[in-house]
């Protein structure tokens, strides 16, 4: 009975795509590095790994010698797969009409086939939070894998967030024909503070419907918009709320402790006297690019690098997110431009795994390199925030992933040409 039941486990170890990975350095990220080690993956999990951890017998072996494991890196805001060509208005699902829109879900606009999703696994990437747009509140975000057939597959959490844009004071406007131009300050304020009432009024509708609903009784009728805020005003759900400014980031805080809701800032360019306060009420923050210029002219030109430096020191959570889809791939090296300015190495790895998991509510699934966690697995020739690092192989829980992007194939191609 006990060869019976070896036998059949080693024949499901082979048949479900399990493997070793030996004579490898692996990075768990919550843990320090270890060197010649042997990872075990299993049923799309990863099942041990350390020094002397022996590989199964029957199991597909591959040795790694010189190379480095680590976790899949996490983007934690894109619009990944709902836009294709910018300019093809067909090809771009990212936005809807409307102020409010809390019943969307940007989940089911993905598609599974686009160009960009291998473009960005290319760097490593094997997760990201996929975000709508449009009006002050443009729908739910999904966390999800970048490899399937289907959104259904693809999705590791449905509806992590509700994204919301923080009406802000901004006179700069710009033309496609006459370029940059300025607004009177004075209609800039009062349509900001039209839209802070606007915003205000809809989660008094939202509550008056969270009543009304409870309540119960023949007349009541179901109104998907108010009905998908109940999540959020039950503190269920996070507000993901894109505050660039320092103004925004202190009005998103404000917003917050009067509606008595969850939020995460996202899309932080500049914080100033805010840190000190996003910091005791440990609200987590979404980073944008690195790799910009400055908000303003007349602030420091390294500002944008140093800011995860200062966001770390204050003891604030946070992770980096691309908020693009044709500049995703470019995660690690948003990370890494931080480092040399304040970011400790560790700190910024960790901005693009575990934090990120942390920060989505799925650190228990994917992140580091931990036993029972899913085999989310990039295999490098060196640091993957380092831009002469390849990624050499890829899985996603467990199942190997194809590197092969446009760009591979066109340098194939044209390489072959006589």
């Amino acid at each position: 009975m006990r060869f019976g039941l070896f036998f059949l486990a080693v024949a499901a170890f082979a048949a479900d795509d399990s493997f070793v990975l030996r004579n490898v350095t692996i990075h768990p990220v919550t843990a320090a590095a270890i060197p010649n080690a042997t990872l075990v993956v299993a049923g799309g999990k990863i099942a041990d790994f350390g020094v002397k951890v022996a590989a199964p017998k029957g199991a597909k072996v591959i040795d790694g010698k010189g190379m480095h494991v680590y976790p899949g890196l996490i983007d934690s805001a894109s619009n990944i797969g709902m836009s294709e060509i910018g300019s093809v208005r067909e090809s771009g699902d990212v936005t809807e009409l409307g102020d409010f829109n809390p019943q969307l879900r940007s989940v089911v606009a993905i598609n599974p086939s686009s160009e960009h999703i291998p473009v960005t696994r290319g760097n490593g990437i094997t997760s990201s939070l996929i975000f709508p747009g449009g009006g002050i509140i443009g729908g739910q975000a999904a966390l999800v894998h970048l490899d399937g057939w289907t959104w259904e597959e693809m999705a590791i959490e449905r509806n992590v967030t509700m994204q919301m844009r923080m009406p802000t004071i901004s006179t700069t406007t710009f033309n496609p024909t006459f370029g940059a131009g300025r607004r009177p300050f004075a209609e800039t304020k009062r349509r900001y503070e039209e839209r802070l009432k606007l915003l205000s009024d809809f989660f008094e509708q939202a509550r008056a419907y969270k009543q009304r609903k409870a309540a119960g009784g023949a007349g009541f009728a179901v109104d998907r918009r108010l009905e998908a805020m109940l999540p959020v005003l039950d503190g269920k759900e996070s507000l993901m709320i894109f505050a660039p400014r320092e103004r925004a980031v202190k009005d998103a805080l404000a917003f917050a402790a009067k509606e008595k809701v969850k939020i995460i800032l996202a899309g932080v360019r500049e914080a100033g006297s805010a840190v000190k306060e996003i910091a005791e009420k440990k609200i987590p923050v979404i980073l944008g690019g690195t790799l910009e210029l400055p908000l303003e002219e007349d602030a420091a030109y390294d500002s944008p690098f140093t800011l995860p430096g200062e966001l770390h020191k204050a003891g604030v959570t946070f992770a980096f997110g691309t908020f693009s889809v044709q500049f995703a791939r470019n995660l690690p090296f948003q990370a890494a431009s931080a480092v040399g300015f304040g970011l400790p190495y560790e700190e910024a790895l960790k901005a693009v795994t575990i934090n990120a998991a942390k920060i989505w509510g799925v650190d228990d699934r994917i992140g580091s390199i931990e036993k029972g966690k899913w085999a989310d697995l990039i295999l490098t020739d060196g640091d993957p925030l380092e831009a002469r690092s390849q990624v050499k192989q890829m899985w996603i829980q467990g199942r190997p992933v194809s590197l092969e992007t446009r760009h591979t194939k066109l340098f194939e191609q044209y390489t072959k040409r006589p």
